[in-house]
């Protein structure tokens, strides 16, 4: 009997879909809840796309700074678009399924996205530290096929990290299929694990966090010997100038890193949680919806190019 229960636990790996986090069975709640993701999705979106166009619009701002900007809200823009147009979907029509193939595409993509877009914030901090530290040689040194070249081998080894992690996940047996998330993340699936192979994904998230730890330390001691430098500066307007184009990055890191600390050092539990639901969507929407809205406060040369795409003068 223990024998065919069991066979028939590990056949819930071959099932041909999850079952999502249902945000409420009342129809006006599910409704309030489509249109504010709707708002937040759209909001997103637009605000990244300005970003984008500016920056290629405005030959002022072909700069290899810029060039990871771009980067960074177009991983934004994709990172949000994995998981929130399902969920709206899911919100109008009464389901909370998502088929197998569509988590196993949310876990890979939304992983590759997110992944890259800290490969891509570590980056810009060299950038920063070369364009303060060592003017001189910057446009040898930060020159575009350099560039290019660092945004490339971040896709590429976070695309391999990815794929890692989404093919350990998913050569794993379920217990369950119903997923206490809104969308299909790897501490969620592994709550409904079944198998022994859950511990090996577990030891690759800690060896991501510990990446990440990494960055972020290489960030901070970077920034440290930015704002040494800084202070060496003579004038303060060239001091102002310098912190116009740190602040910005350093605040959407301290962002990014505080909101992904939040998400993957609790503990997740199998039965669903306010905190949990609070905590995906702060992680997952807050920081690019923030993003765009940081820069462009921040720096200058983008709310001037901004409001030139807007058709208005500065």
């Amino acid at each position: 009997m223990k024998g065919n229960t069991r066979n028939e636990m590990s056949n819930l790996t071959f099932q041909s879909e999850f079952l999502l986090l249902e945000f409420s069975e009342v129809w006006e709640l599910q409704f309030l809840q489509f249109l504010a993701f709707l708002i937040l999705y759209l909001a997103t979106v637009t605000g990244n796309l300005l970003i984008i166009a500016a920056i290629a619009l405005d030959d002022h701002l072909h700069t290899p700074m810029c060039f990871f900007l771009m980067n960074l809200a177009t991983l934004d823009i994709a990172s949000v678009s994995v998981i929130i147009p399902k969920s709206i979907a899911n919100s109008i029509t009464h389901s909370r399924s998502i088929s197998y193939s569509g988590c196993v595409a949310q876990v890979f993509l939304y992983f590759l996205f997110a992944s890259t877009d800290f490969a891509i914030l570590t980056i810009m901090a060299r950038d920063r530290y070369v364009a303060i530290c060592n003017p001189l040689q910057y446009e040898t040194i930060m020159h575009k096929g350099a560039c290019i070249q660092m945004a490339g081998s971040a896709w590429i080894i976070c695309f391999l990290y990815s794929a890692m992690h989404t093919g350990c996940t998913f050569s794993m047996n379920f217990c369950s299929n119903v997923v206490n998330q809104f969308f299909c993340e790897i501490p969620s699936l592994l709550i409904i694990s079944c198998s022994d192979l859950y511990l090996v994904e577990v030891g690759l998230l800690v060896f991501a966090c510990s990446l990440s730890l990494g960055c972020f330390i290489f960030i901070i001691v970077t920034y440290v010997q930015i704002f040494t430098a800084v202070l060496r500066i003579p004038s303060v307007h060239g001091q102002k100038k310098a912190l116009s184009t740190c602040i910005p990055h350093l605040t959407v890191v301290f962002l990014f890193e505080s909101t992904a600390v939040l998400a993957y050092t609790r503990s997740p539990t199998k039965s669903s949680s306010v905190q949990d639901l609070v905590i995906a969507i702060i992680y997952s929407m807050v920081p690019p919806i923030m993003n765009p809205v940081i820069y462009s406060m921040r720096n200058k040369n983008i709310q001037v190019a901004l409001w030139k795409l807007l058709g208005r003068s500065t």
